[in-house]
């Protein structure tokens, strides 16, 4: 037969009803759907506990203790191999005295440069720029005090200019700068600084080493001094949270697996129930290669619409609900669908081999 004539014949089974396409279709579409979604989910859940980390600094670690810290050093760190996003040093200054409220004073610390980018990091809205012409104010403080990015800020020792409010939420991290006003310090040799502040997503032992070696008293762990210490500027979260090895230890790893073994379900089944057919078509003549044409241009239509009706739910899903990276979520669970569409396309083709026309008259007295 020629293509032409085995692909009409084909469509003719499909639009007639005789291979049961739209049931199949909707099989494949939910077999695919269904483990794709849990996939899906599952990376949203864990990128949703990343962002969540991420955003309430639980991926910040700082070094504090008796021993100075370098200023300079620390916020040199981003420059480091391997080094964190974000680094800066601070330590406690002298309190600020508003001028509407002589007797109630604000805390103030001073802070590198890099402490400015590292809390810039932080600004959901990434509108807050590193601004170090003046000082910086908590939420809290830029509320009471009606401050806003820009403006300036009367006090008993003379007018200050506003660069920069930011948020600093009740969420498990240090609540120091809950309500206070940053200063911006220069890193100078002559200045040391009381902790160095380090953000760095996945982190690692090896940003600890890094945290020492700002400290001037040694620049290892050994050598720091016994009251300096590491530690996550956020607790909440816990000590130990490994995002690769969650991901490498989810569950849903093996979604393509199951897809692929209901596409080889699929697939038999759908070449099963016709298999009186397909031997009299061979026993008037039809060639084998013929017949498995006119198979795979079937099952191609079927199981391609499905899988591809699969893949834009999941595509939407992604789309709308993962927090950071929709693109890599779906290519992951995208991975199920087609793992459905192969197993049912090679299933209906070696099924239809394994018919042959000897088997006509037996498949007629069981049908």
């Amino acid at each position: 037969m020629r293509l032409s004539e085995l692909v009409g014949e084909a469509l003719r089974n499909i639009g007639s009803g005789t291979a049961k396409a739209i049931a199949f279709l909707i099989a494949v579409m939910v077999s695919a759907t269904l483990p794709g979604g849990y996939e899906a989910n599952t990376l949203i859940a864990q990128e949703t506990e990343a962002v969540t980390r991420i955003n309430s600094y639980a991926d910040v670690s700082m070094i504090l203790g008796g021993a100075p810290i370098d200023g300079g050093a620390c916020d040199r760190l981003v420059t480091s191999v391997n080094g964190p996003q974000a680094a800066g040093a601070m330590r406690t200054g002298p309190t600020v005295a508003p001028a509407s409220t002589p007797g109630k004073s604000l805390s103030s610390y001073e802070v590198t440069p890099g402490m400015l980018g590292l809390i810039a990091m932080g600004d959901q809205t990434r509108r807050l720029k590193a601004d170090a012409n003046g000082i910086w104010v908590s939420r809290d403080v830029a509320n009471d005090f009606g401050l806003v990015t820009g403006g300036s800020l009367q006090t008993t020792n003379g007018t200050v200019r506003v660069a920069g409010v930011f948020d600093w939420p009740n969420d498990g991290r240090d609540t120091r700068f809950a309500y206070a006003v940053l200063t911006p310090s220069s890193t100078d040799a002559s200045r040391t600084y009381q902790e160095c502040w380090a953000k760095q997503w996945p982190g690692g032992s090896s940003l600890t080493a890094l945290l020492y070696t700002t400290v001037i008293s040694g620049g290892s762990a050994d050598s720091a001094g016994p009251t300096s210490g590491v530690m996550q500027l956020n607790k909440s979260f816990g000590q130990r949270y490994d995002a690769t090895a969650l991901y490498f230890a989810r569950v849903t790893r093996f979604m393509p697996v199951i897809g692929l073994a209901v596409g080889l379900l699929i697939g038999a089944v759908s070449v099963r129930r016709r298999r009186l057919e397909y031997a009299g078509a061979l026993h008037s003549g039809q060639r084998k290669t013929d017949q498995l044409f006119e198979v795979g241009v079937e099952t191609l239509i079927w199981a391609g619409l499905g899988a591809l009706a699969s893949a834009g739910l999941l595509t939407a899903y992604c789309w709308l609900w993962a927090p950071s990276s929709p693109d890599l979520v779906l290519l992951t669970a995208l991975r199920t669908p087609l793992s459905v569409f192969a197993g049912t396309l090679i299933a209906s083709l070696a099924a239809t081999l394994l018919i042959r026309e000897s088997q006509l008259f037996r498949l007629f007295k069981t049908r």
